[in-house]
């Protein structure tokens, strides 16, 4: 039988070596991700959706949707200049999206294009960012701003 070396893609070891392109993979576990990306989307919707219809404010729910497809396409062009060796994204603008309110299209786009989900430094970051927004809602929705104002002001 003959063996692959690491210049067809292979490495001794029978693992992909650095050149060997993987297939794009569908996502797995689909309705368990949906599920928990509802959970983590039902405060701030809620939230945004509910300052837009009373009339305080359409910014929270139109920054979450124009952040959220930002931060997909993104995800999506750092993929593609990864794969091609191009110029990446920095993770800080990444982040900064996420920040103001792309963290839904993120998750979603880690998920699609399995990008960024492998790097602990990068999720712990991401994570503290979906967190600190449900802790945002939470006070706002169910506090009336109490906490957060009196630990900020």
């Amino acid at each position: 039988m003959e063996q692959r070396t690491q210049s067809q893609g292979k490495s001794g070891q029978g693992k992909p070596g650095a050149d060997a392109r993987r297939p794009e993979q569908s996502v797995q576990h689909v309705r368990l991700k949906l599920f928990i990306l509802l959970g983590l989307c039902a405060l701030p919707g809620f939230g945004a959706l509910s300052m837009a219809i009373r009339g305080v404010s359409a910014i929270p729910a139109s920054a979450y949707a124009v952040m959220s497809l930002l931060a997909f396409f993104l995800y999506w062009h750092d993929k593609n200049r990864a794969r091609n060796d191009g110029w990446r994204t920095p993770e800080k603008v990444l982040h900064g999206v996420e920040l103001l309110g792309g963290w839904p299209g993120a998750l979603l786009a880690q998920q699609r294009f399995r990008h960024k989900t492998r790097k602990l430094s990068y999720q712990t970051v991401f994570w503290l960012i979906v967190l600190l927004h449900q802790v945002f809602w939470i006070d706002l929705l169910f506090l009336q701003g109490n906490v957060l104002a009196r630990h900020f002001s």
